[in-house]
């Protein structure tokens, strides 16, 4: 066992706790405990915590006792160095927020702009900028709170942040236009009407979608030509360009609590070669007559955030048909797209090879509001109800008018929100403008933990948040490419627009006329036969999962043929959707796998021998990629070519048999690389015993198993235990280990002598020794089951079966185990039979198991290297322990159960104890177990068959284990 100096953070962690404790009333020390304990930097926010208590004692108390004080304190340290900072020189602000009840409510921008002004020094000067950077920063611990602690919503934190940045922009317009005017005269048109100047907000800050350290992209309108009335008089474009050049300095000025915003101003027309304000007219003149087609559709997220509205919102009515133009070329959508990524590339060779920005990866933020707009613009000339500049709620009616399916939002919508909090999290840190992600694991282990649990399925580790990040990334992009790039993209093609006086009237009938999704869309025109099939079938739960992977194929033009030509390999497909929904995901997510439905539509039933194919294959990765495919080969043949269950069963072990072998020589290779062995000259091959027990070792292994495997060792190579104890724990990691692709399966080596406190290998008299004198009854019963796996099994073989004869002599002979199995099975069923019925309670799988062991233990002094549950009836009614008429019901019972247990995992990719409560999967299960069973296990409701065959096998268990 691992042994732990003293740590030196540690000790100074629990330091500062009992320093912290005594200053927190003992009612809410405990409280105080569980927040450290569920913190993503439990240490770090304790000793900034210790800062703040011994900097501001009075204040601590004060907020330990208010409603989500101490929440709000840990959050705050937690999470964001920069606002730990601010609160450690402005406790006060943390204060005002709880006692005024903002903690849970939005802030108006009315509400945001009065305690600006309140907090500005005077309304006729512009305010400094350590003013504005010391609000910001006061409003911005606010939304953090919200945010992390749960009271807002990602769209409403971005929101209030957008919100916050309005109202800064405007009280500095307002008080610069004021001292300029006083120095200047206020600008006149030429008709003497007042000059007004707009600001534009681009970007996030103009989808309402503000980050917490963004830049802020703006555009500078003015109504028009004239010159101001004062004794010191500018013309408009001079008056305005001071305006725009004050607010720029002012807003990015950096101070001690940082700057307010920084701005850019690149989107304006021509760019940095660009006057920093236009005219009105002049800014009409650019777009109608110069700008680039990405310009325009960069003013799809345009809105005015400050100043006087007319020449913004002028501008904006006159811009709308130029931007959703309804006879748009989707080629041109194509060509910008092209022009996008090679921005974009530009952007990322400039930054660390290694690193991973969020906003620029290939199916990052950037890919899907460029995807949006795009989509925006071409339908959005048809329908003003989808030109909408928030991400979010674009997607949202997107899907309401048919333009993105239910999956093509779902995974939109989620990668968004993922990136978007993660995008947060990075940001808030230090109030830096950062997408990347850090490289160091223990930066990146800290934002992993920041984020919302929802988000990483309450698993907090850097692997899983990669995992889920590259998994967005690929759902993203696989949306993108096909919609961007599609070589025939003829359902984004416009028909003619209706005159008119009847566009509007028409809108929602032109719209509603089209396909109610692009896969339909799509189908439709390039594989009529697929789509009816696909029409005809009901998938039900699994209608969605059959979308995404439609989607994969669209990309691959030989299987869209094959599947609307072949209705037999469109007729395995669906039948494989309808009826699994755990294998309907694998294969969207590992679309390859069709060409495991093609290779049993060319060639039937698989017959590789993996025991020959596995040891060609070196590479661990590949081996697990490798068994999970032929796992989704066999059980596909289950579901489409109805083998026997029992046959299934046993390609399923076959499986299971050869990867162990596999992975015991690799975990013997990958040992030897860094243990050396004890004794000179000693070289490991396969000294060591892996024995199989439990349904691998019935050859009855199944999806979603447990494998229970012991290892032994022979006693000539005793002094060798370390190396093969190493061995083993290589072997069950690499088998056990949950990767991005999946786990093999999960292994249990508590059948050891002396279960969970017996060493994970033992020796071979170690094992005789315990059988001979210390194994239960119970214990012989499990060895019944077992069989050589890898390893030198020839002496594994003659291992067991020595130990068999010892189990045989000790409780075989004469009956005296028969008492002891009823006990144990009638406990087992008194303990767990509510929660699985269909092994552990009476009547249950469990009842044919111990009957059958009961009788194989009686007859043990014969042995058989393997038998499976058909072949021990056939033995035993061979040996005169069974009569036939009770073998052929077990026969059949065992079958059934089988078949269930198999149909059930099929559905959801693990064992089940009892029928499914949803009439859909029961359906599912009565036409999956129908496949697999003779005739007359399913000529009525599979709940009234499962009563039956419950109520004869507890029959049978009553009258052997009765008898005397």
């Amino acid at each position: 066992m691992q042994s732990f100096e003293p740590n030196s953070d540690a000790l100074k962690a629990r330091q500062a706790f009992a320093r912290v404790e005594h200053a927190v009333p003992p009612n809410l020390r405990q409280g105080l405990e569980i927040l450290l304990s569920q913190s993503p930097d439990p240490s770090g926010a304790l000793l900034r915590l210790e800062r703040f208590c011994e900097s501001h004692p009075g204040d601590f108390q004060q907020i330990a006792l208010m409603p989500f004080g101490l929440q709000t304190l840990v959050a705050v340290f937690s999470y964001s160095h920069f606002l730990t900072e601010s609160l450690l020189q402005h406790p006060e602000w943390l204060l005002g927020i709880l006692s005024s009840g903002w903690l849970h409510r939005t802030r108006t921008q009315p509400e945001v702009e009065a305690d600006l002004e309140s907090g500005t020094a005077s309304t006729l000067a512009a305010p400094v900028p350590l003013q504005l950077a010391r609000f910001r920063r006061r409003q911005i611990l606010r939304i953090m709170l919200r945010d992390i602690l749960g009271f807002a919503a990602l769209p409403e934190a971005t929101d209030e942040l957008s919100t916050l940045a309005d109202s800064i922009i405007d009280a500095a317009y307002r008080r610069i236009r004021i001292a300029l005017i006083a120095k200047h005269g206020t600008p006149r048109l030429e008709n003497g009407s007042e000059c007004g100047f707009s600001v534009l907000a681009l970007g996030k800050l103009g989808g309402r979608e503000l980050n917490y350290s963004s830049d802020i992209d703006l555009m500078f309108l003015y109504d028009g030509a004239g010159s101001t009335d004062g004794l010191s008089p500018l013309s408009n474009k001079e008056f305005f360009k001071k305006v725009s050049t004050q607010l720029v300095d002012l807003l990015g000025a950096y101070t001690p609590e940082g700057f307010a915003y920084r701005v850019d101003l690149r989107l304006r027309p021509d760019g940095r070669l660009g006057e920093i304000c236009i005219s009105l007219d002049g800014c009409k003149e650019y777009y109608e007559r110069r700008a680039r087609d990405w310009e325009l559709q960069m003013l799809i997220k345009a809105r005015i955030a400050a100043g006087e509205p007319f020449a913004g919102r002028a501008f904006l009515d006159w811009v709308q048909p130029r931007i959703f133009s309804s006879s748009l070329d989707f080629n041109a959508i194509e060509q910008m797209s092209q022009t996008r990524e090679r921005i974009s590339e530009k952007l990322n060779a400039r930054r660390r090879p290694s690193a991973t920005d969020i906003k620029l990866a290939r199916g990052g933020i950037r890919d899907i509001e460029f995807l949006v707009q795009c989509l925006q613009r071409v339908h959005g000339g048809r329908s003003s109800w989808i030109r909408n500049s928030s991400t979010l709620l674009s997607l949202v009616r997107l899907r309401d008018k048919d333009l993105l399916s239910d999956s093509e939002y779902s995974r939109l919508a989620s990668a968004y929100q993922f990136l978007r909090h993660l995008e947060h999290r990075l940001q808030l840190a230090e109030d830096r403008q950062t997408h990347t992600l850090p490289e160091k694991i223990e930066d990146l282990t800290l934002v992993a933990r920041r984020m919302p649990p929802g988000l990483t399925a309450n698993d907090p580790s850097p692997e899983n948040l990669l995992r889920r990040l590259n998994l967005h990334f690929e759902q993203v992009l696989e949306v993108y490419e096909r919609i961007i790039h599609a070589q025939q993209p003829l359902y984004y093609t416009q028909s003619p627009l209706p005159p008119p006086s009847t566009q509007e009237d028409e809108q929602s009938a032109t719209l509603a006329s089209a396909a109610s999704t692009n896969l339909v869309r799509f189908l439709d025109q390039r594989a009529p036969s697929l789509a009816a099939a696909v029409a005809r079938a009901r998938l039900g739960r699994s209608q969605a999962a059959f979308e995404h992977f439609l989607e994969r194929a669209l990309r691959q033009s030989d299987w869209i043929e094959a599947l609307d030509s072949d209705p037999v390999l469109c007729g395995y497909l669906i039948d494989l959707f309808q009826h699994s929904p755990y294998f309907a995901e694998q294969l969207v997510r590992h679309p390859g796998y069709f060409e495991e439905i093609r290779g049993m539509r060319a060639r039937g039933r698989s017959s590789t021998n993996y025991a020959v194919v596995m040891p060609l294959i070196d590479d661990v990765n590949e081996l697990r990629r490798y068994y999970l495919r032929q796992v989704f080969r066999i059980q596909l043949e289950s579901i489409c070519l109805s083998p026997p269950i029992f046959e299934t069963l046993a390609r399923t072990s076959s499986l299971a048999d050869a990867v162990i072998e596999s992975c015991y020589r690799l975990a013997v290779r990958r040992t030897l690389e860094t243990l050396t062995p004890a004794t000179t000259g000693y070289i490991p091959s396969d000294q060591m015993m892996a024995i199989a027990l439990g349904r691998l070792g019935m050859y009855e292994f199944d999806l979603g198993s447990d494998a229970d495997l012991v290892f032994i060792l022979p006693d000539s190579s005793s002094a060798e235990i370390h190396f093969w104890t190493r061995v083993a724990e290589r072997l069950m990691t690499t088998l056990a280990s949950y990767t991005g692709d999946g786990v093999i399966f999960a292994v249990d080596a508590r059948l050891c002598p002396n279960g969970k406190s017996g060493a994970l290998v033992q020796s071979e008299s170690a094992y005789r020794d315990f059988f001979s004198r210390q194994a239960e009854a119970w214990m012989g019963m499990a060895y019944m089951k077992s069989r050589a796996v890898a390893g030198d099994t020839p002496r594994a073989t003659a291992l067991l079966e020595e130990l068999q004869k010892l189990d045989w002599r000790r409780y075989g002979q004469g009956g005296r185990s028969k008492n002891e199995l009823r006990q144990m099975r009638l406990r087992i069923e008194r303990e767990h039979g509510e929660e699985n019925p269909l092994k552990t309670a009476a009547g249950g799988y469990y009842d044919i198991d111990f009957a059958l062991l009961y009788l194989r233990l009686r007859g043990a002094g014969m042995f058989f290297t393997v038998l499976n549950t058909p072949k021990r009836i056939e033995v035993l009614e061979q040996m005169g322990h069974l009569d036939s008429s009770d073998a052929n019901f077990l026969l059949d019972a065992s079958t059934f159960y089988r078949a269930l247990d198999h149909g059930l995992r099929l559905i959801s990719g693990h064992t089940e104890g009892s029928l499914p409560s949803a009439e859909s999967q029961l359906r599912m299960l009565t036409s999956l177990v129908s496949r697999w069973t003779p005739d007359h296990l399913h000529d009525q409701p599979l709940s009234l068959e499962l009563r039956q065959i419950q109520d004869r096998t507890r029959d049978y268990f009553d009258r052997l284990f009765g008898e005397s």
